[in-house]
This record gives C-alpha cells, structure tokens and sequence, in this order.
C-alpha cells in the first residue's frame, strides 16, 4: 500500500430537485449530432472508478451491468457501492444517463456501466492499491473505457503497470487532469494516473470555451472538455451543476463510446487502443491556448465533418 489518492478536487455550483435537458457540455462537444446518426454507445462499457454510485437514481436505472466494491466503507462488502460523497454518480450521469425524456442525458445514453467504488467516505479517498485492484478487475470484466476522475501526487508503480496492462489489453483510459492549476501555463502541477503517458488526461474548459483557472499544466495533457457548471445525476433522485477537471474527463469516457460504436461499423472490425486515440484527437479543434493546458484542443465530435466542409469549398491544390 502506498499513501493515499483522492477524488480530483470539485466545486459544487447548484442542487436542483429537479430538470429536463441535454446538458450544456453535452451538447458543446456535439453529441446529439452522433445520436442523430445512430451511435449512442450501445454494445460498449465504460468502467466507473469512483465513489460508487446511486445505481437506483431514475437517470441510471438499467444503465449499470455490474459493481464492486473495493474500499472499506460498509465493512467492505464487495457488492455495496453506496456514494456517499455523490461524485461518482455525478461523473455517471455525465457518461450515460438513460435518453427517457426526463432529467438528463449522459454522452453515450446506450452505453453500459460497471461502477468500481475505489474512494470511501464523503470526501472521497482511497488507497492506491484499491485503485489498482479496480483497474486490474475492470480488465478482467472486459470494460472497453475506464474514467477516473481522481489523483494523488505519487508515481506508484503497481498503478503505473496495471494502467499499461489495459491499455495492451485495448483499453482506453481517461483521467482528470487535476484541479491545482495556477493559470499559469508555464508552470507543470503533475497529478497521478493522469500524468502516465498511457493515460488519456482531460484538462477543463468552461461553457465559453475558455480554458479554466484551476486546470493543470502539463506536457501530458491530451485535450480538453466542458468542467465548469456541468449538469448530471447526484445521489437521492437530485441533480447538480458542479465544476472540475473531473466533469471534463467523463465527457471524454461517454465520446469514447460514441467513436468506439461509429469507427468499428466504419471499419467492420474491432479498433485498437491507439486507433480509438487517434480518432478521438481526430475530433478536437484547437483553441489557441498554450499547449501545456489544452494539449490536442477541445473534443469537438463533428470536427471530421468540419474539415470535409473546409476541403470542399477550398479544394486542395493540384500537383504538377
């Protein structure tokens, strides 16, 4: 066992009894343009390494194909995923909250979840073996995303191998980038998962495309979603708006899931992990900010279609 890892810190905006929307970050990254199309995320499962999980609130009924549980809260009983902090059914919601016409709606609303509780307590911390033991079962149960929105400051190697082991298995792992940016972009703050290279780390911007004051600056960045005010599921049949790179990462898991489903009927066949990575960067639009805190740029999931437009009206120049 080594030290302690902790839920990515977040801001709680608003609590709402109740909603009907598409949530702004959902609709910014242009998901209902995939749904339009047919690709919802069915057939794919995105491990949830978190606080657990509401697995009863309306919005998630039906969504969840399994859990467990790895901490010592409720005496450690392995089937009790109980969140009791609400983070991990926030980060739910935003991934694939059910498409009923109530409440919300998740990115990849046909996609599956296997929520790992690997944090205990309100505050959400956790040792890093139970984030590696998560990570090893979410291989075993043949998750094709893992999401995490968590960190801490040391490079345990057993996390680091067993991140490698998914990935080699095809797995594509997201993480928050983390939330101890000092709106200095030549300043690197470094948190872990999110700092291995083999991680897709998410970094945050707001509703206006703005890169957020509290996301971090690093080499390891790969690109960044909505983390400002994001609109999803909390534990007791409520919603929240909360704020942090850990809203920005389950906007990545939930496209992943969407350009997993598109690209594998595209191609008629299974895609690798770095296939699935180059398709997600395929489908960012640079913001202009420094690379340390955008990476990629934004997930933006018609930029292919923009850049067909872009060729057709000014076609390429001919050779010779």
């Amino acid at each position: 066992m080594q030290g302690e890892i902790r839920l990515i810190p977040y801001f709680m905006e608003e609590k709402l009894a109740d909603t009907n929307e598409i949530p702004k970050g959902i609709d910014l990254i242009q998901a209902p343009t995939l749904w339009k199309n047919g690709y919802k995320g069915k057939g794919i499962t995105v491990a949830v390494l978190d606080t657990g999980c509401d697995v009863d609130h309306p919005d998630l009924k039906g969504k969840v194909k399994g859990v467990r549980n790895f901490t010592d809260d409720d005496d450690g009983d392995e089937n009790n995923v109980t969140d009791y902090s609400g983070h991990g059914t926030h980060v739910a919601g935003t991934i694939a909250a059910n498409e009923d016409g109530n409440g919300v709606i998740g990115v990849a609303p046909l996609a599956e979840l296997l929520v790992i509780k690997v944090l205990a307590g309100s505050r959400g911390s956790g040792d890093y073996d139970w984030i590696v033991n998560g990570i090893q079962y979410a291989i075993d149960q043949g998750a094709d995303i893992i999401s995490m929105s968590l960190g801490g400051p040391t490079d345990y190697k057993p996390l680091h191998e067993v991140i490698q082991k998914a990935v080699a298995a095809g797995v594509s792992v997201v993480c928050a980038a983390g939330n101890e940016g000092d709106s200095n972009s030549s300043t690197d703050e470094f948190s872990y998962p999110a700092s291995y290279n083999e991680v897709i780390a998410v970094g945050a911007i707001d509703l206006q495309r703005k890169s957020s004051y509290f996301t971090n600056s690093n080499n390891e960045v790969d690109l960044v979603a909505p983390g400002e005010k994001i609109l999803s599921t909390i534990p007791g049949d409520k919603y929240a708006k909360l704020s942090g790179t850990s809203m920005s990462a389950p906007h990545v898991s939930g496209a992943l899931a969407l350009i997993k489903q598109y690209e594998q009927a595209a191609f008629e066949r299974p895609l690798s992990e770095p296939e699935l990575y180059a398709q997600l960067i395929k489908r960012t639009v640079p913001l202009n900010f420094p690379k340390t805190l955008e990476g990629n740029g934004m997930l933006y999931l018609t930029a292919p279609d923009l850049l067909k437009e872009h060729i057709r009206n000014q076609p390429l120049a001919q050779i010779g």
